[in-house]
């Protein structure tokens, strides 16, 4: 357990942060498994909006923003086959 104020306060915003940090990370997976599981038109769209959660989640600094090009870059490659 923390002993100073400073650290008991740390603590809580490290919580806090914890938090807001999973449920972001959250969007950003289920808007990529929308968007590969994603079909015919709705596909161009379902990969705009997990390219827009990814980097979101970037400018937040969730992601890295290698890890987020590589994640947008994976998504392109499939919108390309399709």
């Amino acid at each position: 357990m923390a002993n100073t104020r400073s650290a008991r306060k740390r603590m809580k915003q490290n919580e806090k942060r914890r938090l807001r940090n999973r449920a972001i990370r959250s969007q950003v997976r289920s808007a990529v498994k929308d968007a590969r599981a994603a079909d015919g038109a709705s596909a161009r769209d379902a990969v705009r909006e997990a390219i827009r959660t990814i980097d979101k989640a970037v400018s937040r600094g969730i992601l890295h923003r290698n890890t987020a090009a590589r994640r947008k870059s994976a998504l392109a490659r499939k919108l390309a086959a399709k």
